[in-house]
């Protein structure tokens, strides 16, 4: 069984992915919104190996060795993926196909809790062009800011699509090519997105008739017809780097000015060495088609499961945005997100990298009642993907100094044999999954198999002891 401390914080994980990512806290409009957890670092994901839990998902989505993957099949299916940390400032890459299909949407957005936003959008409709748009503190009283920029045979092939912000400019990028560029003093008035980022991605049906307005519909180029799907945008990787510091950003006030935000243990920009540089407008190659109509995502109430950039999108007054706002819980305290996106113990995590002698303490796997069976006991630590799992060891092993493989699994330090005669070497140390007959741990994992490890180690046991008897039989 799990410890008290490792169930809480495996439930709380749960939570995060259960969470609707409404509240009823908007900063334009009060002081005492709760922080926001900052990523303060950078980060590079790579779903190919599976699932991480600095994102969580709602809807179904799925893992292979070609990334995750995010299905419409049905009517209201929308699979998304969103962080549990923000930024304030900083570049997203994502390595992506997009889903086909008419009116299907493929959507990576990042979005502030006063709603600012910045977003790019891939219409099954057409596999050649990406929307970019933006928006600021939820005024969508206009809808003439997005455009559509060349992506070509973006549903065949894995391409990298970038977003780079800062206070003097936002960038998207296709391939490594600037498509698109927006600064403060060509955006709106008042509309350039300022505000601590919260990362969504994934797919969803604008062009569905029965959960989305008319005008919705027309935009994704519906309506959509389910039995020529499933439909699938398949996510390779996603590399984040905050260009500020911090453990929390917090608003100084309501005007919604970046210079107001606070970056608790950190500071704004303080990470911003590798932004890039001005880029003019004059270079960047001209947009495909007009601004769309209407947003993307629109949906008929802050409930609505098609909903991908958040609520509300109504073409009314701002007035009809007061005190809504995204939220999310944030890192258990004493946890870190590591390089690879994990969310693990801070303890832990510092041998994570590769396999060491060194060893940690305070938050740390702790050892649950033994197994059925002399001598055998099981640990839990976490797999390489920052999520519990469990080994089973020798009993009294937990009792020798811990330290972790890079798997983040227990590993121990007892030596595997000593030689008898003066002045000769001793046998090193054995560490992790891979130390052979003589290595400490002899268990399975529930992640990661080790069974013919296992079974032959027992073999020879039970060859040992049959030996021993008969030899006392003998004598």
């Amino acid at each position: 069984m799990f410890s008290r401390s490792i169930l809480t914080v495996v439930l709380l994980l749960c939570q995060w992915a259960a969470a609707q990512t409404y509240s009823s806290c908007n900063p334009l409009h009060s002081t005492s919104c709760p922080a926001d957890t900052a990523l303060g670092k950078a980060i590079n994901v790579d779903f190919t190996k599976g699932a991480v839990n600095s994102f969580t998902s709602s809807g179904s989505v799925t893992y292979d060795s070609s990334g995750a993957h995010f299905t419409v099949a049905n009517s209201g299916d929308a699979p998304t993926l969103s962080s549990v940390f923000y930024i304030m400032f900083g570049k997203v890459s994502i390595t992506m196909k997009a889903a086909p299909g008419a009116g299907i949407v493929s959507t990576l957005v990042l979005q502030s809790d006063d709603l600012d936003e910045i977003d790019m959008e891939w219409l099954g409709a057409d596999g050649t062009e990406v929307q970019t748009n933006y928006f600021g503190k939820g005024d969508v009283t206009t809808y003439n800011r997005g455009a559509f920029n060349p992506a070509a045979n973006n549903q065949n092939e894995f391409i990298t699509y970038t977003i780079e912000w800062t206070a003097t400019q936002v960038t998207w990028s296709v391939g490594g090519s600037i498509v698109r560029v927006l600064t403060p003093a060509t955006a709106d008035t008042n509309q350039y997105p300022q505000t601590p980022m919260q990362i969504k991605f994934g797919a969803w049906s604008g062009g569905d008739p029965s959960t989305n307005a008319p005008g919705t519909v027309t935009w994704a180029r519906g309506p959509t017809n389910y039995a020529n799907g499933p439909f699938t945008m398949t996510v390779q990787s996603i590399a984040v780097t905050d260009y500020s510091t911090g453990t929390q950003y917090k608003y100084g006030d309501t005007s919604g000015n970046w210079e107001s935000i606070q970056a608790v243990g950190g500071k704004i920009n303080g990470n911003s060495g590798g932004a890039a540089s001005s880029v003019a407008t004059a270079d960047i190659p001209a947009a495909t088609s007009a601004s769309p109509s209407i947003p993307a995502g629109l949906g008929s109430t802050h409930g609505s499961t098609s909903t991908r950039t958040g609520w509300p999108w109504v073409a009314t007054t701002l007035s009809t945005v007061t005190g809504t706002s995204t939220s999310v819980a944030g890192v258990p305290s004493g946890w870190i997100i590591t390089s690879s996106g994990k969310i693990v113990p801070a303890s832990s995590a510092a041998t994570l990298p590769a396999p060491t002698s060194s060893y940690s303490a305070g938050q740390s796997p702790s050892p649950s009642s033994p197994l059925s069976g002399p001598g055998l006991e099981t640990i839990t630590g976490w797999d390489d993907r920052g999520f519990p799992t469990t080994r089973t060891v020798i009993s009294g092993a937990n009792t020798a100094p811990k330290s972790y493989d890079q798997q983040g699994f227990l590993i121990t330090t007892t030596p595997t044999a000593t030689t008898t005669a003066v002045g000769a070497a001793t046998q090193a140390p054995c560490f992790g999954t891979n130390c052979g007959l003589n290595g400490k741990i002899i268990g399975t994992s529930s992640s990661k198999a080790a069974a013919p490890k296992e079974t032959l180690w027992r073999s020879g046991a039970m060859l040992g002891i049959a030996a021993a008897l008969a030899e006392r039989i003998l004598l």
